[in-house]
Formats: C-alpha cells, sequence, structure tokens
C-alpha cells in the first residue's frame, strides 16, 4: 500500500526502541502509519495502539495496518486526552511526532496551504475552532499575541494590523488570500514563504498544539512504568522547548533551592535520563529524500528501571 507521507528520522525512531521490554507501543500522532508500520514489522514483541484526531488518517491506517490487525488497535482524539485514558498496560514505548502531516498540508481543501482557497486548518475536521474563525473574529490583541507567542513573528503588531485591516472591507476566506496578506508585511527572501510563521501560530492556535503537548508531557511524568522509553518529534523551537525542558527536569535528580549552601533534598528524584545530550537530526541522505525532515528534532527518554 502506497503511503502519502515519508516518516521523518524513522530509523532514529526505531533505534530508540531497540532495548525496550515487552509490552505496549503508543504512536501518540497515528498519521499515515509510516512509523507504526515499521514498529510493528520490527519489533514482534510491541501490541499496538495508534492515536490520531484526523478520520481520514484513520482511515487509511486501519487500512495500511491490517497485516497488523491481531496487534493494532486504534483510537480517535487528542493524544492529550486519549493517552491519559488508555487502559492497556503495560505502556513501554511511547512516540510522538508533531508535525503536521504533508497529506495535510498537500490537500487543498484542508486549508493548510499557502495556495489554498479555503481557510481550515483542523486536523479534525469535526472541531469547532477554524482558522476562518481565527482570523476574523479575534482583536486585534488576541491576533498580535497569537503571532508573538506562537509564531514569534518580529512584525506581529504591524501583521495582526494589516490583518484587520484586510477583512474590515471583507471577510477573509481563504488561506491564498490571507498569505497575500502575509506579504505586505514581511519581505520575501530565502527558502521561507513569508506567511510561514503566521500560518504556524493560527495553526497552533486552531488546534491547540502546545497544550497538547503539555498534556501528554504531564500524563507521561504522573504515570510511567519501569524502562519505558518515550521518543518525540518536535518541528519548531516551541515544541522542541517544551520537550528539552520537561526531559531536563524529569533528569535532575537535585531539587533543593539554587540558592541553597548544600544539598538537603537527598539527589534522588531523577526518574530517569534522556538518551542523548543533544537532539538527534536527520542525516545528508535523508535530507536528499525528504526535506520535510531539515527540521526535525527527535529526542528519548528512558524512565528508570529500579522506580
Amino acid at each position: 500500500m502506497q503511503t502519502p507521507h515519508i516518516p521523518v528520522l524513522l530509523d532514529e525512531v526505531l533505534a530508540s526502541f531497540q532495548d525496550v521490554g515487552e509490552g505496549y507501543f503508543v504512536d501518540c500522532t497515528l498519521g499515515y502509519a509510516g512509523h507504526s508500520s515499521e514498529m510493528l514489522a520490527k519489533y514482534e514483541n510491541f501490541q499496538h495502539i495508534g492515536i490520531d484526531r484526523d478520520d481520514e488518517a484513520l482511515a487509511f491506517s486501519k487500512k495500511r495496518l491490517e497485516p497488523f490487525a491481531q496487534r493494532s488497535t486504534l483510537y480517535k482524539g487528542t493524544f492529550a486526552s486519549v493517552f491519559p485514558a488508555l487502559k492497556e498496560t503495560p505502556v513501554m514505548a511511547v512516540l510522538a511526532d508533531f508535525g503536521v502531516s504533508s497529506l495535510q498540508l498537500d490537500k487543498m481543501e484542508r486549508g493548510f496551504a499557502f495556495n489554498s482557497e479555503t481557510l481550515d486548518m483542523r486536523m479534525d475536521a469535526t472541531a469547532p475552532l477554524t482558522a476562518y474563525e481565527v482570523v476574523n473574529t479575534y482583536t486585534q490583541e488576541k491576533l498580535e499575541y497569537i503571532f508573538d507567542a506562537y509564531g514569534e513573528v518580529r512584525s506581529y503588531r504591524k501583521l495582526a494590523g494589516a490583518v484587520m485591516e484586510a477583512r474590515a472591507k471583507a471577510p477573509i476566506e481563504s488561506a491564498k488570500a490571507l498569505s497575500e496578506i502575509a506579504k505586505t508585511v514581511i519581505p520575501a527572501g530565502g527558502k521561507i514563504h513569508p506567511a510561514t510563521l503566521m500560518f504556524q501560530a493560527i495553526r497552533i492556535e486552531v488546534n491547540n498544539e502546545l497544550g497538547e503537548i503539555e498534556g501528554l508531557l504531564d500524563a507521561l511524568e504522573q504515570k510511567h512504568n519501569k524502562g519505558e522509553v518515550v521518543s518525540l518529534i518536535s518541528f519548531h523551537s516551541l515544541e522542541d522547548r517544551l520537550v528539552k525542558n520537561r526531559f531536563k527536569k524529569w533528569a535532575t535528580a537535585c531539587i533543593c533551592d539554587s540558592q541553597a549552601m548544600r544539598c538537603t533534598c537527598g539527589k534522588n528524584h531523577a526518574i530517569g535520563k534522556a538518551l542523548s545530550s543533544k537532539p538527534v537530526t536527520a542525516t545528508k541522505a535523508e535530507l536528499k529524500v525528504n526535506s520535510r525532515s531539515r527540521s526535525a528534532k527527535l529526542r528519548s527518554f528512558r524512565f528508570k528501571t529500579d522506580a
């Protein structure tokens, strides 16, 4: 079965789970089952759980994973809500690829692409909030906030003002029209489209992407198994920062105040360790065949086997 999506850092993801014991592998962002199908083929000791909020992705993946049907269960929903409620045990491997799938980006009707005639950006097509509502109903202050906080757009005030000015004349109906507004504020240059960061910010708002990551990390912190490995792939600094900081917290043995003269906490608060000091990135060979992997960063963490 041909896949419309090339899984990033596939070899590196597979390697991160090579010493994990028998149990459940949870793919929190199933997508088109690129990672999951390879994991099931390689590791016969794993039962599989796939989570996704996109009906189209779930339907495709169900067919793709038919050879592993006896070992695979799929759930629809956001991973921050589904993962903590899982009854299957023990969960020994957890994967999340936080990027938007190529199919979502390429399908014009999904409204993620710069030249799309719609303005949607929902990963779950049944969710209530769309990019249209964000762009056409949010106050200037709220637009400024998401452009700044979620897109790290330098000209966030000017960009929000341009959106407000345009929509005062007529509703902004399409992603194509929105990208043209970005071009009036952000100069073109290099390989990055002027609307990239604005679209990122709106997409994060529509899908609560950072809140989802926080929810998953909270669930893992509160409940994990001995020797469980978590591998998380991020695509921009906001996502990577959340993962990096939480892994650092989990690996910190001493929780005394930094101003304390000496440690009094016992230095036994680490619940595991990161599998590498720096994020794993794509090889030159992968970059040649999959440009999407350019910004991908993989961080993996193993929870202690004796606690």
